[in-house]
């Protein structure tokens, strides 16, 4: 019986063996790669700026509506107050006029008014 190394030694070479295939370059070369890394960089750092200029205006947007807000309840509180001052105002001319209407009332002259000065 013959070993495996005789056998090898005397058979011919395989027809795979006899033709070298040409080797590949790498997938991916140092500098393609470090440039892919700095390009993902590039568009991450992007997209944060963006959320971040997004967060600022909105922040500045609440800051306004805020402010809008207060100003609207102070209007608010001033409309009522005029209405209240209005109301008073309104309301002894009312008097006036609905005493003459329904009572007969009228307003004296002051030149024809007398004072009657008690003494105890």
């Amino acid at each position: 019986m013959t070993s495996y190394a005789e056998r090898a030694a005397r058979a011919e070479p395989s027809r795979e063996r006899a033709t070298a295939k040409p080797r590949r370059a790498p997938a991916a070369t140092p500098a393609r790669s470090t440039a892919g890394g700095v390009l993902w960089i590039v568009v991450v750092a992007a997209l944060a700026a963006g959320v971040v200029a997004v967060n600022v205006a909105v922040l500045r947007l609440n800051v306004r509506l805020d402010r809008e807000s207060r100003q609207r309840v102070e209007l608010q509180a001033d409309v009522a107050s005029l209405q209240s001052a209005l109301s008073t105002a309104s309301a002894s001319a009312r008097i006036s006029e609905e005493g003459g209407r329904q009572l007969g009332l009228v307003e004296a002259d002051p030149n024809t008014t007398t004072y009657v000065q008690l003494r105890p």
